[in-house]
């Protein structure tokens, strides 16, 4: 549980981080769209002043400075309109739209949505009115952070997947390490015991002692083989689903409390012939059994329902135990989580991998209600028989 929650906080922390980037960088650049906006409003009322001063003076006085304020702007779209609202001139509009009377008229509609329209007093108590819209560098500047935000988060995207994909990679040369290490340390004890038992018989030592220290033996030297083919190309053989199930239940049955009842339901019209590792589908079944027997606390029942659809087979695993919340479906297969006070939370992830990356299938939480029950549900392809 633990190294889930460490995980949890780490992405939790990335998120975060990419959140207050994102929001000094909005901040930032609405502050630096507010501060253009000003400048162009008094750009804008410096033109209407220059405006004025021109059709105040008379013919001999030099107004080419204004001349020279009202001809450089040539980025903010303005134009002007006398007090009957009738056009008197247009700047900086797209191209063949300047002399366009009726797309002026709509557009002052629009400008004067954005800018209160700036009033000119002319002589004889004559006015204009000067409409003006966002330069096109401020309306960039209002996509720039959409865009910016786009790029971070592909950015983000790529790294999150070459992230991911290395870790995977990580995680999977550990697992076939730990798993084929695990499987050379056992064989030495192992073969060691093959021995002891084998000279306990020659010594005349009561059989039925033997016989039951042989099965164990035999136990130990089963998960050394399904630890050492962790990691190699699983040989799958063609089996009918109910025997296979039915083997792992039967040495399960042995061993745990008879407050435990396991019953096998199959629902297929035939026999449902899938390609298995005995070993390592065995390893499922037992992992999935035994996280029922942990939810039920020792006492309840485990139904396996074998059914099939045109191309998968399905397994049903449910269980009368304590039940999963609905945040906890997916978690449940990460490497770590477990909701037990002792184990590593290893095994339904060691089973999602057994099923999905040897056997082609999928395995998941099919339903879960608190103090009723959970339902595990396996797909597999289905195979034609022989």
């Amino acid at each position: 549980m633990n190294i889930y929650r460490e995980k949890i906080i780490g992405k939790v922390l990335l998120v975060v981080t990419a959140l207050l980037i994102g929001g000094l960088s909005l901040y930032y650049n609405n502050r630096l769209a507010s501060d253009i906006a000003v400048e162009e409003t008094k750009r804008m009322q410096l033109w209407a002043g220059a405006t004025r001063q021109i059709a105040l003076s008379d013919t001999d006085t030099d107004v080419s400075f204004y001349f020279n304020i009202i001809q450089n702007n040539n980025t903010i779209p303005v134009i002007l309109v006398d007090e009957d609202g009738d056009i008197i001139s247009a700047m900086n509009l797209p191209k063949h739209r300047e002399s366009d009377s009726a797309y002026c008229v709509n557009h002052i509609d629009e400008m004067a949505m954005k800018h209160e329209p700036i009033k000119i007093d002319l002589p004889d108590n004559r006015k204009n009115y000067l409409y003006y819209d966002d330069s096109k560098i401020l309306k960039r500047l209002a996509y720039y952070p959409i865009i910016q935000l786009s790029i971070i988060a592909l950015f983000a995207l790529v790294a999150y997947l070459i992230f991911s994909s290395s870790r995977r990679a990580e995680q999977n040369r550990v697992w076939v390490g730990m798993a084929k290490e695990t499987a050379h340390q056992l064989g030495t004890p192992i073969s060691s015991l093959m021995a002891w038992v084998e000279l306990l018989r020659q010594s005349k030592v009561d059989s039925t002692y033997l016989d039951e220290m042989q099965k164990d033996v035999d136990r130990l030297q089963i998960i050394a083989d399904r630890f050492s083919k962790v990691g190699s190309v699983p040989d799958l053989q063609q089996c009918d689903l109910e025997q296979a199930v039915a083997n792992a239940v039967d040495y399960m049955r042995r061993r745990v409390s008879e407050n435990v009842v396991i019953k096998i339901e199959n629902e297929a019209d035939s026999a449902v012939f899938v390609s298995l590792s005995g070993p390592l589908f065995n390893w499922v079944i037992e992992n999935l059994i035994k996280n029922a027997i942990d939810a039920m606390n020792g006492r309840g029942t485990i139904t396996i329902t074998i059914s099939e659809t045109a191309k998968k087979a399905v397994l049903l695993v449910s269980d009368t135990g304590k039940g999963l919340y609905k945040n906890q479906f997916k978690t449940v297969f990460k490497p770590g989580y477990t909701t037990k006070e002792r184990g590593w939370g290893l095994g339904l992830s060691l089973s999602q991998r057994i099923i999905q990356n040897y056997h082609k299938g999928r395995i998941s939480v099919l339903s879960s209600e608190i103090d009723v029950g959970t339902t595990f549900r396996i797909l597999l392809p289905k195979k034609t028989a022989k």
